[in-house]
């Protein structure tokens, strides 16, 4: 009996497309082809050469969908194709992809689908559903993540290995995942050249005129692909589907969320995207979705039922699109994601003027309807330790005379370009990197963490590094243990904001003093106490955030909070906003903390902390992620003096706020006063400037007072 005579055809069904499996157990094949030519379904058995072609006019067509349903077949028995005349077609909505399993390598002349086993125990599996401003995101390479030596796992460059992982990323306090393209994708492709001269052509042509142009990978895999289907070469397994799932499972019961990347080029039907994203939602229990693309139907996507408790990510989250009258959701589940945050924020970092308006908007921001993901870095652009370590790109490697890649990268190399011995130089820039991320971890909308970017990851400079699957993009772990101080730092910083709800609340705070405590939720404050300089020339701010306004495990209130932004390059004293009788402010977190330590003696120690430090101490107990040592201000008229260049975070401590506590204007609804003076305050004035103008014009303090001495 033939392969042909012992499978049997039925009518089939136009929906669910692709395959899948009946109540009684058959196949169904469903696909959607314009063609007037004889078209079906290609089954490539096992141990046969040629595939049995089942024509669909044995089934029955919907619309422009053909459908017949095929029984004596499991899914371990075939794969297959459809075919259109002479055209072989691979199903896009195929659940495996055979042909492409081995990273790197060329695949087979057709890819060929497949279908997942059926039966996997998901357990107790619960979606964590995380609120938006709860999370940390962490954005990694599948591949990139594990792949190096280093990294110590046993299935590197995997799924697998990202579990391996998981105790690292609770670690460090991540709540979710966010994974580049790990759909399937064909990742070499036909190596970018530049248009060669009619010289080299006719050289070219001569040596082999039936060369075959040099296939590059594309690493990050932003193209079309089959979007049904785990990419099959990030798996350590034969069983991608499996072990993603298991990915997903594991990840849930850590407490983490998986986000998932999609690029759509404009020519994916829309239709399409929605079936891909409740594909992945259902059949593997993904958490979030971040979507790329110019024709991305995000109002079809976020108005989906379905979809409603997943998270949805896109450039501009139109949300007058998507709620009526103003209406706020039940879960805040969407949020934009572009570079409105990272401009401003690389800006204010590198000492830029007229930066200050914006940082403090990008710091408050946090709308109703719709979150947003806060970044200072991403998978393209430099890494954080390239922000500080290059003025400009060097793509030189990517093979394109380094024409790719932004110009713009608003980055500073702190004195030498790339690599250096210069301690003053190393020493700014590892204080730059800390500002940076406090920078982002202390505004109020979700901070997204590059995967490297805690302990200092390089790509050498290269702003663009979409070709490079080597060294280039694979994660040094060394470099967690030799930069252990920045990485413990960045752990510290998290724990601080997750353990505290006035630093990460729902919604964006107001300025006003609504529950007549004597403070308003968020306040500005400069030199002088309620007042704040924002011309030109200002790169200090001093915000507070009131505790009262949010509850710690969701009874008592939290503590207050003040951050003090010194951008400048001088050092700057800030004042304090008077607390009630019996409260101090304590400092907990200071990005200059280490370099003082470095350098001071203890009688310099002795003398900064008589400096600093009010009568009438208190400790407090210390939470997670606190420095063991704190310096306290209490009282009127305190000011601390923070270091150019550095950010420091004080916490107040001792008896509770008094519900009823005149303000310092003894208003008890009111704005922070925003004070826009080109003038220097008297009170608290920092010493005298120089003739500097900053990172674009001179070189910082510390590199000037090296001087020729450090050598390369």
């Amino acid at each position: 009996m033939t392969a042909r005579q012992q499978i049997k055809t039925y009518p089939g069904v136009p929906y669910p497309m692709g395959v899948s499996v009946t109540r009684d157990g058959r196949l169904n094949f469903a696909a959607a082809l314009r063609t007037k030519e004889e078209c079906g379904v290609l089954l490539y058995l096992k141990d046969r050469g040629a595939p049995v072609r089942l024509p669909f006019h044995m089934g029955k067509k919907v619309g422009n969908i053909y459908c017949l349903q095929v029984d004596g077949l499991t899914g371990s028995d075939f794969k297959y194709n459809f075919y259109a005349g002479d055209e072989v077609i691979t199903d896009p909505y195929a659940a495996v992809i055979y042909g492409n399993e081995k990273w790197g390598r060329r695949v087979s002349p057709a890819l060929k689908g497949g279908i997942c086993a059926e039966g996997f125990d998901w357990g107790e599996d619960r979606p964590p559903m995380t609120p938006l401003s709860d999370s940390i995101l962490y954005l990694l390479h599948v591949r990139g993540f594990t792949r190096h030596i280093s990294s110590g796992v046993e299935h590197k460059g995997t799924y697998a290995g990202i579990m391996e992982k998981i105790p690292y990323l609770k670690e460090l306090g991540i709540t979710a995942v966010e994974l580049m393209p790990s759909c399937e994708f064909l990742e070499l492709e036909r190596e970018k050249r530049q248009e060669p001269t009619m010289e080299e052509a006719k050289k070219r042509y001569m040596e082999d005129p039936e060369a075959e142009e040099t296939p590059r990978i594309n690493y990050w895999g932003y193209k079309e692909g089959y979007y049904f289907a785990p990419k099959f070469s990030y798996a350590a397994s034969d069983h991608p589907a499996e072990e993603f799932k298991s990915l997903v499972k594991a990840l849930h019961a850590a407490g983490i969320e998986l986000i998932m990347q999609f690029y759509f080029p404009p020519s994916v039907k829309q239709t399409y995207i929605l079936e891909v994203i409740r594909h992945w939602v259902l059949e593997y229990h993904v958490d979030g979705f971040h979507l790329l693309g110019m024709k991305v139907p995000v109002v079809l996507l976020a108005t989906e039922p379905m979809l409603g408790n997943t998270k949805l990510f896109c450039e501009e989250m139109p949300c007058g699109d998507i709620y009526e009258n103003g209406e706020t959701p039940v879960y805040k589940n969407l949020a934009s994601y572009n570079d409105s945050f990272l401009y401003p924020m690389r800006g204010f970092l590198k000492g830029d003027e007229n930066m200050l308006p914006s940082v403090l908007s990008c710091l408050k921001r946090n709308p109703s309807q719709a979150g947003v993901i806060n970044y200072i870095t991403n998978y393209s652009g430099f890494s954080l330790a390239d922000l500080v370590s290059y003025d400009g790109k060097h793509n030189e490697e990517n093979g394109e005379d380094n024409r790719d890649g932004s110009d713009s990268n608003f980055s500073w190399n702190c004195g030498a370009e790339g690599k250096t011995r210069k301690k003053a130089v190393l020493r700014l820039r590892r204080r730059q990197m800390k500002n940076a991320m406090l920078l982002l971890l202390t505004a109020q909308g979700t901070p997204m963490i590059v995967s490297g970017d805690e302990f200092g990851f390089s790509h050498r400079g290269n702003n663009n590094p979409y070709c490079q699957d080597n060294a280039v993009n694979w994660l040094d772990w060394r470099l967690a243990e030799e930069n252990g101080d920045f990485l413990a730092f960045v752990k510290s910083a998290v724990a601080i904001r997750k353990a505290h709800p006035i630093l990460h609340c729902p919604e964006e705070l107001t300025m006003l003093d609504y529950l007549s405590c004597g403070f308003p939720d968020l306040s500005y404050h400069g030199e002088e106490a309620w007042k704040l300089r924002t011309d030109r020339q200002s790169r200090i701010a001093g915000l507070m955030y009131c505790g009262s306004y949010a509850k710690r495990n969701r009874q008592e209130d939290d503590e207050s909070f003040y951050i003090a932004y010194n951008m400048h390059w001088e050092e700057h004293d800030f004042a304090l906003p008077a607390l009630p009788e019996g409260r101090t402010w304590m400092r907990i977190l200071d990005t200059f903390e280490e370099e003082t330590a470095e350098k001071e003696t203890e009688k310099d120690a002795a003398v900064r902390a008589a400096e600093n430090t009010s009568d009438g101490l208190g400790t407090g107990p210390k939470d997670q992620g606190e420095s063991e040592t704190a310096e306290a201000y209490g009282g009127e008229g305190k000011h601390t003096r923070v270091p150019g260049r550095s950010i420091r975070i004080l916490v107040s401590r001792g008896q509770a706020l008094p519900q009823k506590q005149a303000g310092p204007s003894g208003s008890r609804s009111r704005k922070a006063d925003v004070k826009e003076d080109a003038k220097r305050p008297g009170r608290g004035k920092a010493r005298a400037s120089r003739p500097l103008a900053g990172p674009e014009k001179d070189r910082p303090d510390e590199i000037q007072k090296a001087g020729p001495k450090d050598s390369e």
